[in-house]
């Protein structure tokens, strides 16, 4: 697919996305990939666990490896080190997945490839609550420019 970073592709993938498989994600309330994970399971996004330490997060079962997950995935969210990024791309293409997400401050020009090659949308260097806050969640009602300019009035 393509390598996205414009609202309207990431819109797109957040409108067509009801699966979040989070590589890494914590069992531990104060960490990142807790906090967003939690944010998008609020939003109505199913969110799959995916950490071999963990049994269960947020009430979910939490599975060793993405290839173990038994169900098809929409976007696999990485919360792993740069360098750890490209066997998760590999096991996101093996998986059928739709996108390959890295997180804010997490690129890599070789996953993104693997990604890519394989027709998966790949967004890097983005949080994917962040995102969503921005562009579908009412952020800017917090006084917080979204960079969204629209003249189409409210109601």
């Amino acid at each position: 697919m393509a390598l996205v970073d414009d609202v309207t592709g990431l819109r797109r993938i957040l409108l067509q996305s009801r699966t979040i498989a989070v590589i890494g994600l914590s069992g531990n309330w104060y960490r990142p990939s807790f906090f967003a994970a939690k944010y998008m399971q609020d939003r109505g996004y199913r969110i799959v666990p995916v950490n071999p330490n963990c049994a269960e997060v947020l009430g979910q079962k939490c599975y060793p490896t993405l290839r173990e997950i038994p169900h098809e995935i929409d976007i696999v969210d990485c919360f792993r080190k740069p360098l750890e990024i490209p066997p998760i791309a590999r096991d996101a293409v093996a998986i059928g997945a739709k996108v390959l997400w890295m997180q804010l401050g997490i690129r890599n020009e070789q996953a993104a490839k693997i990604a890519l090659d394989a027709g998966l949308d790949v967004v890097m260097n983005r949080c994917v609550k962040i995102e969503h806050a921005r562009i579908l969640g009412g952020l800017n009602w917090a006084g917080v420019n979204t960079g969204i300019v629209s003249a189409r009035r409210p109601g």
